[in-house]
């Protein structure tokens, strides 16, 4: 089966890349995921925002720590909350539940895994709790992100 080159593949793969794609060009094949599409290409435009959404996605499983995200990035926890509420609008923390759920979809569309296997990859105890959320952010369930294909 071959892979598409979507802009969540090239990000995921290169950040940098990415981010230099989307100075010039803003593709979201995906509809569904539209919402984030301007948010990304904000982030991607400012380097610290670019350098925590790395770490994030590196740490989805674990939870956000603002402490240890800004110790990462060497800044302060307000330095860090400020930027990203002056870049993105939203908090840290509700920027790394938008990672979280951009995960999830994806590894529902490209796996056989379990809720529950892909809730605990993504950082939720529970698959109830993902089910709850993928409803409330996108108005979707499981089987209409599946069915999606």
């Amino acid at each position: 089966m071959p892979v598409r080159a979507t802009s969540r593949n090239i990000r995921r793969a290169s950040p940098d890349l990415a981010s230099f794609t989307a100075k010039y060009l803003v593709v979201d094949a995906h509809t569904s995921q539209a919402m984030y599409t301007i948010a990304y290409h904000l982030a991607h435009a400012d380097p610290l925002m670019q350098q925590f959404e790395r770490w994030a996605r590196q740490r989805l499983a674990e939870g956000l720590s603002l402490d240890q995200a800004a110790a990462a990035l060497a800044t302060s926890n307000r330095t860090l909350a400020r930027r990203m509420q002056s870049v993105l609008g939203k908090a840290p923390l509700e920027y790394f539940q938008d990672l979280r759920i951009e995960r999830a979809v994806h590894l529902l569309e490209t796996s056989q895994a379990s809720v529950d296997q892909i809730a605990a990859e993504v950082g939720y105890a529970e698959g109830v709790t993902l089910r709850v959320l993928l409803r409330r952010r996108l108005g979707r369930g499981v089987r209409e992100i599946r069915r999606s294909l």
